[in-house]
């Protein structure tokens, strides 16, 4: 039987295993960061008909450059955006890989601070991009004096900061931006996955796009728009970086359907955001229920909690799974990660979680 090793495949890729989460059957899936709620009615209502709208005339390409959608979303965010200022692709993987096309690639580097999203290092190995992987402060905080010294040393062609951060859930001062776009040489793309989950008073770096040409703010509709399955991620930055990106892009790269979808969704944003507030509670209640049991807790700004284990993480999410609840194990030696669901989610994770559960 022929195996990867035996084509020709690029060195540097030999012996990788694909990006993934387990997706298995059980009873409570609180792994991968989904809004655990699905679509209200009237958004699928309006999704439905966008979508019948677009099938007649499928044998036309759709519209490349998906300005209608981007206007949509320069909307949405604010900040006196508009679509010159925004892009879209399959999802936020799509928006920073085509990022690093354009500004990063062979004989240029990247760097993120980890622990952090894993799939920017895969990212950048696929386009060809040294990765440079930099270190949170122990307590997985980031301020501007060590991320200004790993700049000095490194000199990187583009810089990942995740804001709130994935695993841990914390979210960036903004004078760490300031000082990071301050030293750059290169790209600054803060990736606000989670945005939407802060807390009162946690800024985006949306505010701190005019005058940083070289800011991008990535985001995503996958997480509080419950919009996963739809695959919709964009950017916002200065209208120069959307022309860059669109020389990398592929041809037709959002279908008709996904731009309709999206855009019948984005016209629904306030029964689909309903539901954040409600995670945002679920997460804090995991967070001072944990606490309060002496295990530590990462402060989480997302719709996820990172905890303690006090042990091998791998023996306790398998004991977690083998009582029918799929969490994540982020390969981060004696801490889990777990989504915030729904209230009997959150209920059936907490009774799981004995001391019993743990190593």
């Amino acid at each position: 039987m022929t195996t990867i090793d035996d084509l020709p495949i690029r060195d540097d890729l030999r012996g990788r295993t694909p990006y993934g989460a387990p997706q298995l059957d059980v009873a409570v899936r609180l792994n991968t960061n989904e809004n655990s709620y699905p679509l209200p009615d009237v958004v699928v209502d309006a999704i439905a008909k966008a979508v019948q709208a677009e099938l007649r005339d499928l044998n036309r390409y759709p519209d490349r450059d998906a300005v209608a959608l981007r206007a949509d979303l320069a909307d949405y965010l604010g900040h006196g955006l508009t679509s010159a200022n925004t892009w879209a692709a399959n999802g936020s993987n799509e928006v920073q890989q085509q990022l690093l096309q354009a500004f990063a690639g062979p004989g240029r580097t990247a760097l993120g601070f980890g622990p952090s999203y894993s799939m920017h290092p895969l990212l950048a190995q696929g386009t060809g991009t040294r990765w440079i992987g930099a270190l949170r402060d122990p307590d997985f905080g980031l301020t501007p004096a060590a991320a200004l010294t790993q700049i000095d040393e490194h000199d990187p062609d583009l810089i990942f900061l995740c804001s709130p951060n994935n695993p841990t859930g914390t979210a960036l001062d903004p004078e760490v931006v300031t000082a990071v776009l301050e030293a750059a040489r290169g790209l600054v793309v803060v990736d606000e996955a989670y945005a939407e989950f802060a807390r009162p008073g946690t800024p985006s770096a949306l505010a701190l796009l005019p005058g940083h040409p070289r800011l991008v703010v990535s985001r995503t509709m996958s997480k509080a728009f419950g919009f996963a399955g739809g695959r919709l991620g964009y950017l916002a930055a200065d209208p120069a970086v959307v022309d860059a990106v669109q020389l990398v892009r592929l041809p037709y790269h959002l279908s008709a359907l996904t731009q309709a979808a999206a855009r019948a969704a984005l016209s629904q944003r306030d029964a689909l955001l309903a539901t954040v507030e409600v995670i945002k509670q679920q997460r804090d209640r995991i967070v001072t229920t944990l606490r309060s049991r002496g295990t530590k807790v990462a402060d989480s700004d997302a719709n996820f909690v990172l905890f303690e284990v006090g042990g091998d993480q791998k023996v306790a999410w398998q004991r977690l799974l083998d009582r029918g609840v799929l969490i994540r194990d982020v390969g981060l030696p004696g801490w889990l990660r777990v989504t915030a669901g729904t209230p009997a989610e959150t209920d059936t994770f907490l009774n799981k979680l004995s001391l019993e559960a743990l190593p």
